[in-house]
Order: structure tokens, then sequence, then C-alpha cells
């Protein structure tokens, strides 16, 4: 594995500021049942980090002292964690929106077999990776057989209400390039898979988001290995548009890794790079962090260029 941080420490990207937190992004572990090219965290079968149970106990404190809107739980597959339904039940009580960073295959795991009702149950926001509507591109992305449990999930979420107008169940789909390109027109992507999705599978969703590939970790890597890096990092910075940067979803919420660590977004999180003052979760049961700095480096070309993306699509 190549490391990409030292190519993109020397940044020109401009200063930002935090504002008030909205979102607490937590990412309690990097088992995964999927080993994915383009996963920026690495994740996949064999990885052991998970959340301990006093980190996790922390979260509801955290949502309730802060008076956090929205959390956010990711992974790995984040419904591997023993204490995922736990969590998001504490969440809940709270009136806590709660987003569930989801693979779609999870849901024909072992154990995971009713999943997908205990979150229509609690009213759990379902974002779901489908990186195209071909078996073909998802296949060679994710794994052989993984568009094909991936149509079944979601044809599952949808008889439970999910992507139906008015059932207050929220399916929302991601999509990631296949290589170093950026996203077409998230707009019109949409209407591309609405329309695909519906007349082959009879499926319904309320939202696409379509984000770039950043260019750390797994993909990073491969850029390296194929000599691709430098021509990545100048297509992102050749389309650098700075009204996207009222709308990076760093402003308003903080990200946190299965130690409790705080990071300013999950690509820091995963290249390292904490928060100023090196914090931790139980840090935010005292400290307010608006107005904080936020550490930028050269990968944060990949939420401003073009349309720009983040973890809620194209801003």
């Amino acid at each position: 594995m190549h490391e990409t941080l030292p190519l993109l420490e020397i940044s020109d990207f401009p200063p930002i500021r935090r504002e008030k937190i909205d979102t607490l992004q937590v990412n309690i572990g990097y088992r995964c049942n999927q080993t994915c090219v383009h996963c920026h965290v690495n994740a996949g079968p064999t990885r052991r980090e998970m959340m301990s149970a006093e980190n996790l106990a922390l979260i509801p404190e955290v949502l309730r002292t802060r008076k956090i809107a929205s959390l956010d739980i990711t992974g790995g597959a984040p419904e591997l964690h023993e204490g995922f339904r736990d969590l998001v039940r504490s969440a809940r009580a709270l009136d806590v929106h709660v987003m569930d960073r989801c693979n779609l295959t999870i849901l024909f795991e072992p154990g995971q077999e009713n999943l997908a009702e205990f979150l229509a149950e609690n009213k759990v926001e379902v974002v779901a990776s489908l990186p195209c509507y071909s078996l073909d591109n998802v296949d060679k992305q994710r794994g052989k057989g993984v568009f094909d449990k991936s149509i079944a999930a979601l044809q599952k979420l949808n008889t439970l209400g999910y992507g139906e107008p008015g059932s207050g169940l929220l399916l929302k789909l991601v999509y990631n390039p296949l290589g170093p390109s950026l996203p077409p027109d998230q707009e019109a992507l949409e209407a591309d898979y609405r329309r695909e999705l519906s007349a082959h599978f009879g499926i319904v969703f309320n939202q696409l988001f379509a984000l770039a590939n950043m260019p750390i970790k797994r993909f990073g890597s491969t850029l390296v290995s194929k000599g691709q890096f430098a021509d990545y990092m100048r297509l992102l910075k050749d389309n650098y548009s700075a009204d996207n940067l009222d709308g990076v979803m760093c402003r308003s919420l903080v990200s946190v890794d299965w130690q409790g660590n705080l990071y300013d977004c999950d690509f820091n999180q995963q290249l390292g790079i904490e928060v100023p003052g090196r914090l931790h979760l139980r840090d935010l049961l005292q400290r307010d962090m608006r107005n904080t700095p936020i550490r930028v480096a050269d990968h944060c070309f990949g939420c401003t260029a073009g349309q720009g993306s983040s973890c809620g699509g194209a801003l």
C-alpha cells in the first residue's frame, strides 16, 4: 500500500473554519463483508478494529450535550458491530436523525436477516452505495455477485416502504466513478438511475449522491501504482470551484474514529490528520468546536472540484 499523505500535505487549499456541529459522523469499525477498489477506509473481512463499549456509550451523551441533530454511522459495514443496534436505539430515543452508511449486501449476511426491518422500525435513513446501475461495472468495482445482492437488498427495502413518497423512510444511493475521473452531473445521473432501476428492477429511491473518489488509501495507492496520481490531482485542482467552499460538510460535521478520536472529516480520519489539539469524543462533553480551524490538504480539492462532493453528494 502506497502512502499518499506525503503527496498531499503541501497544499494551497484555502483556509476554512467550522460552524455549529449539526452532524456527528462515527466510524464504529473497519470490518466489512466486502473489499472495494474505491474504499478510502481500506475496510474488509480481515479488519478487527471495532469501537469499544466505553466509547459507544459516549455517543448519546455527546448528542444530547451538544444538541446535535444527526448521527451518521459508518464503517466498514457498521451493522457488523455488536453495539450497532443499541446505538441506533439510544440515538432515536433522543429524537436524533440516524443515517446508516450501508453497502446493501450486508442485509444477507448471517445474523442480519432482520436488519432491514430493524432499520425501518427505527426510521433510520439508509445511505446505500451503488456505484452504477449495471452489473458489470458494480461487480468490477465491488466484487463478483455484489450487484445482484444489492438489487435484491434494494427491493427488500422498497417492500418495507423505503424510497416511497410519504413513508418517512429515506433511501439514498451513492455513486462513485470507476476510475480517476470526476462524477457526471448529479441531477442527470439521478434521472438515469431512476429510469434504469425502475424499468429493470422496479426499484424506487429518494436521492442520488455523486461522490468523487478521494486520492487516499486503497484508491490513492492504486493511482500511484498506475502512475496516475499526479494527473488525477491536476484534474481535481483544474476543476476547483470556490463556490463549493460554503457547502462542504466539514463545516458542520465532526468525524470520530473507532478509538473515539476526532477529525474534521472521514477523509482526514483515514489520513491520520487529527483536529487541532488532538481531541477525543469525551472532549465534546465540555468543548464547543465552533469557529475552530479545519485542517486541510490537497485531497480537499476532491470535495470542491466541479459540482462539488461531500458525504451529502454534489454541493
